[in-house]
């Protein structure tokens, strides 16, 4: 049985800044780029339905669990992929705000990553109450109403900080997560599972792997200069 996507998350896998010290921002030249994919070890269980009962004319009627997405050929989405780099190339906030959808009662995109010191542009489309929860700890505890004609707010997450679940207290099955990094090397596999991470500077790194309902596990790679390292990693249930 899948175990609580809110308590794996928050309860044992809250990743943060600090440890051994500071990311170094440095020039790189001849990078190499790890890529690959990820995806369910042995047979995957059938997508999870329910039934919606309020709000039905913005949100529907029936939905589909979105905390395991299991393409036809076996990819997973939604797995981060960090590479544990201490020095790189420089981390900068994207110019615009990054945009959390809420159209539907359905966060878009389930797992969104972003760099630490990002505005998230938060949607409300639907015409009904939400009510945007993230449950941080390096970045404070936050819960902001947005009323039907409130169509959009910016919200600030300065800290590096992962995964900082997001819940609407209003629609309980709305659930997301949030990724704040401190450095570039990082990804979300695609709906076929796929990843790819550019620019890294060459030579041994540890790789976590992290999916909000399969766990997290490590993975070692060697970046060669100018290279590709590809990689098939698989997850599954315990």
């Amino acid at each position: 049985m899948r175990k609580s996507t809110l308590s794996l998350a928050v309860a044992a896998l809250i990743c943060t800044a600090g440890g051994a010290g500071a990311y170094e921002a440095i020039e790189v030249t001849g990078g190499g780029t790890l890529s690959g994919a990820v995806k369910y070890k042995g047979t995957a269980p059938a997508a999870e339905k329910f039934e919606v009962t309020k709000d039905t004319s913005a949100c529907g009627t029936e939905k589909t669990k979105p905390d395991l997405v299991v393409g036809a050929d076996g990819g997973i989405a939604n797995v981060v992929v960090v590479v544990k780099a201490t020095k790189g190339k420089a981390l900068a906030a994207p110019a615009a705000p990054v945009a959390f959808d809420q159209k539907g009662c359905e966060y878009h995109p389930h797992v969104l990553a972003f760099p630490a010191g990002s505005t998230i542009e938060v949607l409300n489309p639907d015409g009904v109450l939400h009510n945007v929860h993230a449950m941080g700890s390096a970045n404070p505890e936050k819960n902001v109403a947005m009323p039907k004609f409130k169509k959009k707010i910016a919200w600030k997450v300065d800290s590096p900080e992962w995964p900082i679940a997001v819940k609407c207290d209003a629609h309980p099955w709305m659930k997301a997560y949030w990724i704040s990094m401190e450095h570039p090397y990082y990804a979300v596999s695609d709906a076929t599972g796929a990843f790819s991470i550019g620019d890294l500077p060459a030579g041994d790194y540890e790789v976590e792997v992290w999916h909000e309902t399969l766990g997290k596990t490590t993975q070692n790679v060697t970046i060669t200069a100018g290279g590709t390292t590809t990689v098939a990693w698989e997850l599954g249930q315990s």
